[in-house]
């Protein structure tokens, strides 16, 4: 699977297009598709920060796909996300993609909208690794072992 070409602005109001914008070698990216998935990438926070401090290279993102909508809309909904989440590093990790899901969904191959997921992507958009729903330890073994793998290879 290749990470689609998409638009959004972090929640410090800078504009941003992924993948090629993604900071890291090797990016984790949370994709919760409603408000109540927060609770699931809540779920993840704690290992996503302590594999972010141990894989030089790795920075991880959450990036909430919303329906598009009018200027008002995505106004109202980003400037109630930044009120919500007073933390610097929170915000810039935090990037709203306004977009149809339908679309966004298929070019991933994700089934439904039932829970998050959770992919390890490069700035080419190449997808290495997939979980989907809330923590678990099955998904962490799993999560570790693909960036061990990703982050030994030898290179010429």
């Amino acid at each position: 699977m290749t990470f689609p070409t998409v638009s959004g602005s972090n929640l410090l109001r800078h504009k941003m297009t992924l993948p090629q914008d993604f900071q890291g070698k090797l990016n984790l990216v949370f994709i919760p598709f409603e408000r109540l998935h927060q609770m699931e990438v809540d779920s993840w926070s704690a290992l996503a920060e302590e594999l972010e401090e141990k894989y030089k290279g790795l920075v991880y993102y959450e990036l909430p796909i919303l329906q598009s909508g009018g200027a008002m809309y995505k106004i109202f909904l980003n400037e109630g996300m930044r009120a919500g989440i007073p933390n610097p590093k929170t915000r810039e990790r935090t990037i709203t993609l306004y977009l149809d899901k339908t679309e966004f969904r298929a070019a991933l191959d994700m089934a439904d909208e039932k829970h998050i997921y959770a992919l390890v992507v490069d700035r080419q958009g190449n997808e290495f690794f997939r979980t989907r729903g809330p923590y678990s330890r099955d998904g962490e073994a799993a999560l570790r072992q693909a960036l061990f793998q990703l982050t030994s290879k030898t290179k010429p």
